[in-house]
């Protein structure tokens, strides 16, 4: 089996760690996780921001930090996204990680690290471990990489402080109910919560926005590059667009020029009264106003708890006590 070389390394690097053999370093501040057990996108950088949030409003100093996969001129597109969102939260990019967050306490002053997509990188202690978990793609029916998606064997879920399912909206009702089953009846000490991602407004150019109900019934062509390419259609989709034409990249992709002078070609293609969209990581990169004169719009997505974030939000009060004010 493809998955049995990598399954026996990822189990002798976690026993690893779990024996003490392999150091973990504690940072002088709480830190949070927030990851997930499989490649590809979960939604990990709404979520990013909703914890950030969390924690500004209780008026501590926050700072992300991030391996900062496929960065390009210090940062990658989840970092510049978050740097729009959040302006008042720094966002460190380093490989090294645990240097990182030494940074960012003793240049920064922060009081809280938000760990983000740090679910496997067990060099870094971390206070909480908040994993993502796609509606949409089960893990009790994945399988490890290569053969599947998964990262990990899903009895690594054990070491989660709090599992918020994601994309609620885009799963059956019975299919989501049967993810928490399965769970609860693993993990029953675990707590759960399910959210989804909505549309906050699109976006464009010299701070042109508009409501995502502006979509619905209009004519729309898509292109993006992300983990999860088939969402981002379905949820264009779903707020009443009628999406014409669908162009995927891989996941991160760098634009060039090359890229922006097709692009230009595609939109130019499309019918007359065609609105051009992407994503919000997407279009932090291009920064382009418009494609063939016709405006560039970008989705502002954010997440919304639909269940259990009473219980997430006592799971996240936890380390609070911690910080010094």
């Amino acid at each position: 089996m493809a998955s049995g070389p990598y399954a026996l390394g990822v189990r002798l690097r976690n026993w690893l760690y779990d024996r003490g053999w392999k150091r973990v370093h504690t940072a002088l501040v709480p830190v949070v996780s927030i990851g997930n057990l499989s490649v590809g996108g979960t939604g990990k950088t709404p979520c990013v921001e909703w914890v950030a949030r969390f924690y500004r409003q209780r008026d501590l100093r926050v700072a992300i930090i991030s391996r900062g996969y496929k960065a390009e001129n210090g940062r990658n597109d989840e970092a510049m996204v978050l740097e729009d969102n959040l302006p008042d939260v720094p966002h460190l990019q380093n490989p090294d990680r645990v240097a990182a967050a030494e940074m960012a306490v003793a240049e920064l002053e922060s009081e809280l690290l938000i760990l983000d997509d740090g679910f496997q990188h067990r060099r870094l202690h971390r206070d909480i471990d908040l994993v993502l978990i796609d509606a949409t793609r089960p893990p009790q029916r994945d399988h490890l990489f290569p053969w599947g998606t998964l990262r990990e064997p899903v009895s690594s879920l054990r070491r989660a402080s709090a599992f918020i399912l994601t994309r609620c909206d885009q799963a059956a009702a019975e299919d989501v109910a049967a993810l928490a089953a399965w769970l609860r009846s693993s993990w029953p000490e675990i707590p759960i919560a399910t959210s989804e991602h909505r549309p906050r407004a699109l976006i464009g150019a010299a701070g042109a926005e508009q409501p995502p109900s502006w979509l619905a019934g209009k004519t729309v062509a898509a292109f993006c590059g992300i983990g999860h390419p088939a969402a981002f259609q379905a949820t264009l989709a779903a707020w009443g667009a009628k999406v014409v034409a669908f162009r995927r990249y891989p996941d991160h992709h760098r634009y060039r020029r090359a890229d922006v002078d097709d692009l230009t070609v595609w939109a130019a293609a499309q019918p007359a009264d065609a609105v051009i969209v992407t994503t919000q990581k997407d279009w932090v990169k291009l920064r382009v106003a418009a494609f063939a004169q016709r405006p560039l719009w970008a989705v502002q997505i954010g997440l919304h708890m639909r269940s259990g974030e009473e219980a997430l939000a006592a799971v996240l009060e936890k380390p609070l006590h911690e910080c010094a004010h």
